[in-house]
C-alpha cells in the first residue's frame, strides 16, 4: 500500500475504517470499544487541514487505513491508527508509525507519543514492537496528563491504559 494525505471527501471513509478495525475489540471482550463511535468528520478535517492526516491506499487509490496526529508538548502525538480488518497484518499500521515518524524527523520534532491499551494485543504490545516504550505516570508531559484526563473522563480507563513514546 502507498501513503499519502487525506483528500477532500476521504473523511467518511476514515470513519468506516475506524468501524471496521474496532470490531476486533468484540473478540476480547471490549464491546464498549467496538461499538464506540468514530471521529465526527468535523473532527478528522481539522487533522485533514492540519496537515496531519494520512491514508495507506491500494492499487485503486482507495484507503484501507489512516493515521492522525498533532503536536503535543514538542512532540507528535498519535491519535489514531486504524487499519480495516481486509488490510491486517501486513505491516500498514507500521508503514503508516514510519511515515509519521520520518514526517516528524523532517520537522525536527523529537519524537512520536501514543496513549494506548496496555493488554489489548494490537495495542501496546504492537507498539512496543513498533519501537515505542512506555512512559511512567512521572514522566508524563502536562500534554500527555490532559490527554489521560480526558480519556479517564469519557469511560476509557475501565481498562488499562499507558501513555508510550517513540524517540527518532
Amino acid at each position: 500500500m502507498r501513503i499519502r494525505a487525506v483528500r477532500d471527501g476521504e473523511l467518511p471513509l476514515l470513519q468506516d475504517i475506524e468501524r471496521a478495525a474496532g470490531q476486533w475489540f468484540h473478540a476480547i471482550g471490549m464491546p464498549e470499544i467496538a461499538g464506540d463511535a468514530p471521529l465526527p468528520v468535523s473532527e478528522l478535517a481539522r487533522y485533514q487541514r492540519a496537515g496531519l492526516a494520512w491514508v495507506a491506499v491500494d492499487g485503486a487509490d482507495r484507503p484501507g487505513a489512516y493515521v492522525i496526529a498533532e503536536p503535543v508538548d514538542g512532540n507528535l502525538h498519535v491519535e489514531q491508527v486504524s487499519v480495516h480488518p481486509h488490510h491486517a497484518r501486513r505491516g500498514v499500521g507500521r508503514s503508516l508509525l514510519d511515515h509519521l515518524a520520518d514526517r516528524a524527523t523532517a520537522c525536527g520534532i523529537p519524537a512520536l507519543t501514543l496513549c494506548t491499551f496496555a493488554d489489548v494485543p494490537w495495542n501496546a504490545p504492537y507498539y512496543t514492537r513498533c519501537g515505542f516504550h512506555r512512559l511512567h505516570e512521572s514522566a508524563l508531559s502536562p500534554g500527555l496528563r490532559a490527554i489521560r484526563r480526558r480519556e479517564a473522563a469519557y469511560g476509557l480507563d475501565r481498562w488499562p491504559r499507558v501513555c508510550m513514546r517513540r524517540d527518532l
